[in-house]
């Protein structure tokens, strides 16, 4: 499902309510039911039709086994960045902040009907791909460009549209694309991600444009602070990259949340992503639903029926 181009975190919640309306249906009419996680809590890879178009094809021949077993679903969020050089110095000042924008997110806590350990078993099986993960620093948009050429030429990559970092400019629009997210349980998340993803950007590119130089820290420790944000979503403690330092979840989300503070005030989005981000702390991440969905009922099919329940709602 993708949302027309949205200006407002309004915009976002009818077009997220009207593609999910609109699959709702079409499913009902099929007999099945549409179900908002970034896996299935019991279904198999095994099982699954690949489409029968030529960039599935050409994926299955390319990646393989790593390619069969990508049943998994994620939110990402295009945000409007016109100059391509300016796009790569904010994805530069953005990169330390994702994993905390994954912790909010983990939606994804069962595989193959068995509990992981991980709010985000996704992130763990999408980073299989050779490209996946956070990107480096890119000294400018030549050098990101002449990478990806090497890439491509190298047969490394077939074309720009399979590097599959977290964060990326979009190879077919003047965007910045922030893809560290599961795909959201309901309406409310995916808002929140929305103009989390917005504030970030706004933030990072207001650096960029002041010199700020982009923090650099050790790609060892970005690495570990993705891991401990997709293991244990919001509760335990997490890495907070730039003060090199253990956090318990919810502070970090307090920091995160002043980090992003001045993109949030430019869109007038302060007080609803706030709220937002404030109660899914309250409440739990969609992992921590699903896992206490499933400690009382003892049944992964009613974890099912609680994701369908809070998609169409």
């Amino acid at each position: 499902m993708n949302t027309p181009v949205c200006s407002t975190l309004a915009e976002v919640r009818d077009a997220v309510r009207r593609g999910r309306r609109a699959l709702v249906e079409a499913a009902g009419r099929e007999g099945l039911r549409l179900a908002a996680a970034g896996t299935h809590p019991f279904s198999h890879w095994r099982d699954q039709v690949v489409t029968d178009k030529t960039r599935y094809r050409n994926l299955a021949e390319d990646y393989r086994q790593v390619f069969r077993e990508q049943v998994v679903f994620g939110c990402h969020v295009h945000v409007g960045i016109e100059d391509p050089e300016a796009a790569i110095q904010t994805m530069n000042q953005v990169r330390p902040w994702l994993p905390a924008l994954l912790a909010l997110t983990g939606n994804s806590p069962f595989w193959l009907g068995v509990d992981t350990g991980y709010a985000s078993y996704r992130s763990e099986v999408w980073n299989r791909w050779p490209t996946a993960g956070l990107p480096e620093v890119f000294a400018s948009r030549a050098d990101y460009d002449a990478l990806v050429e090497t890439l491509v030429a190298t047969g490394s990559v077939r074309e720009p549209t399979k590097l599959y970092w977290d964060v990326r400019p979009s190879a077919r629009q003047p965007t910045l694309e922030f893809r560290v997210a599961d795909v959201c349980m309901d309406v409310d998340e995916a808002v929140m991600v929305a103009g989390l993803a917005r504030a970030l950007a706004f933030t990072g590119h207001e650096a960029a444009a002041r010199g700020e130089p982009a923090p650099e820290p050790r790609p060892e420790l970005l690495r570990a602070a993705k891991w401990r944000a997709a293991r244990s979503g919001l509760d335990d403690d997490l890495v907070d990259v730039v003060g090199a330092r253990a956090l318990p979840a919810t502070e970090l989300v307090e920091v995160f949340l002043a980090k992003v503070r001045p993109g949030l005030e430019a869109a007038g989005d302060l007080e609803e992503v706030t709220g937002l981000v404030r109660a899914t702390v309250a409440r739990g991440t969609g992992a921590a639903r699903q896992r206490a969905e499933l400690r009382r009922t003892g049944r992964l099919e009613a974890v099912v029926d609680l994701v369908v329940e809070a998609t169409a709602r």
